[in-house]
């Protein structure tokens, strides 16, 4: 079942006055087709504009993947795909000895193969590109290299599905859609909380039109991450005051990213899902954004206080970037408002901090509860997981045995698991280049609302005005 929410009359001026403005296009690929995505997550359901519904290959029983980037991300990823009996992963890239050590040691574990490695320097990957018979690769490597590696992937004509992260600036995001635009090579963005249980449930909800007209949403990245920031390179996760090429794991790279950028640098989790139950690019779009970020605190007192730190430690002279909470609200075409948070380096529970607000009632992740009017308790909070249960998707109900023990509650079996069927059906990406496009955005047009004094600043349109 499609579930499309009804365009008011008055986007189409809106999109007169985009019109106007609209970047001319080169080599497109001029195709009518605007059904056949795939259907595991149900705002998804109405395709993007322009793309090709299926794609030249005839659909496969059994790929082979390549993975670009071994970590534990990538790792995670393998380990599911050698679940499977309908895919191969064939190929790794990679250059972190200890890295490729874990991976051949889930190959080993499951009984397979080893694949072809790719370990000659940062630009090996695109040797994998060029592996016969290789049909996809999955990107999990660092940050900066994702736009660099998911655009030779589709310029190779492999069907790629990259990891989230923020892009580094709106270029990066224009080169993603040109490229597929271009190339006719899908896109997938790898954004796992769009198949989290709950949020599909409530998904489900919101499309039956139990929380009525959506007026305001919520959602971000609020996890204290100091432990992953520092660490003393050694086999443990974490545990020390040090980053950098010594380190392990994403100490290595991603606390740079706090020294030298204020934004929300990890906006994806909490947007995706808010983006699809607003339908955002199938009859709405992301117009404005404005960001305020707060003093940053957190880090340096992590490494004064820390046993391997202390005032005089070297670390503790550094002038971090990044506000310890920063906030980020949005404009809606449809006039509807979002909140986003990015809060890492600060003592704090783990939550997405999901609010899902209408004009019939309201969802709350932080306190799992609810209310939607006449069907619960006027002016209290009632307990979600009722509704949850009752409501949970379809594709929840017919597969959580076999996403048992996956990653992030099982979420993760759902995202591997639609990326594969989209690519041995030659379909469309379920979350597609242009949702990359946007919600990759988040992360320069904060940084530039943020040292703009929380200036308001516009949404690229990534469809060109085809969101309509």
């Amino acid at each position: 079942m499609l579930f499309v929410r009804k365009v008011p009359r008055t986007l189409a001026k809106i999109y007169i006055q985009n019109k106007q403005n609209m970047p001319n296009r080169r080599n497109f690929l001029k195709s009518s087709a605007l059904a056949g995505a795939a259907l595991t997550v149900p705002a998804a359901a109405a395709a993007a504009p322009d793309a090709p519904a299926v794609l030249k290959n005839a659909r496969k029983s059994k790929i082979n993947v390549g993975i670009i980037g071994s970590g534990f991300r990538g790792q995670s990823h393998i380990d599911l795909l050698l679940r499977r009996d309908d895919c191969e992963v064939t190929a790794v890239a990679d250059i972190d000895a200890r890295m490729l050590d874990y991976t051949r040691k889930i190959f080993a574990k499951a009984g397979k193969p080893q694949p072809k490695y790719y370990t000659d320097g940062e630009q090996d990957y695109r040797n994998l590109l060029q592996q016969p018979g290789l049909d996809a690769v999955m990107i999990a490597t660092p940050w900066r290299f994702h736009t660099e590696q998911a655009v030779a992937a589709m310029r190779a004509g492999i069907y790629v599905g990259t990891e989230v992260c923020g892009a580094f600036s709106i270029d990066e995001c224009w080169q993603l859609v040109n490229t597929q635009e271009e190339t006719g090579t899908q896109l997938f963005f790898l954004e796992n909380v769009c198949y989290r249980r709950d949020v599909m449930a409530i998904m489900n909800m919101v499309k039956k039109g139990m929380f009525g007209e959506l007026l305001h949403l919520e959602g971000g990245y609020q996890h204290d991450l100091r432990h992953v920031k520092f660490n003393d390179g050694k086999e443990a996760y974490g545990g020390g005051v040090e980053f950098g090429e010594k380190t392990f794991h994403e100490a290595k790279w991603r606390t740079q990213h706090s020294l030298r950028r204020n934004g929300d640098l990890y906006p994806t989790h909490g947007l995706g899902p808010v983006a699809q139950m607003l339908d955002i690019h199938r009859g709405n779009r992301f117009v404005s954004l404005t960001s305020m970020a707060s003093n940053a605190r957190g880090l340096h007192e992590y490494i004064v206080n820390h046993p391997q730190g202390g005032e005089n430690h070297p670390n503790a002279k550094l002038r971090w970037a990044l506000g310890d909470k920063v906030t980020t609200m949005i404009k809606c075409a449809n006039g509807e408002s979002v909140v986003l948070h990015h809060d890492t380096n600060l003592p704090r529970p783990y939550s997405l901090g999901f609010r899902v607000q209408g004009t019939k009632g309201i969802w709350m992740d932080v306190n799992k509860s609810l209310l939607i009017e006449g069907l619960t308790e006027d002016h209290k909070w009632t307990p979600a997981q009722e509704f949850l249960d009752k409501y949970e998707h379809p594709a929840w109900q017919k597969n959580a045995e076999k996403a048992v023990g996956a990653g992030h509650g099982g979420m993760d079996w759902f995202l591997v698991d639609d990326f594969v069927e989209c690519v041995k059906a030659g379909k469309k990406a379920t979350i597609d280049v242009y949702d990359a496009a946007a919600w990759l955005a988040v992360t320069p047009l904060s940084e530039a609302s943020i040292a703009q004094g929380s200036a308001a600043v516009a949404f690229p349109d990534f469809t060109r005005g085809r969101w309509i």
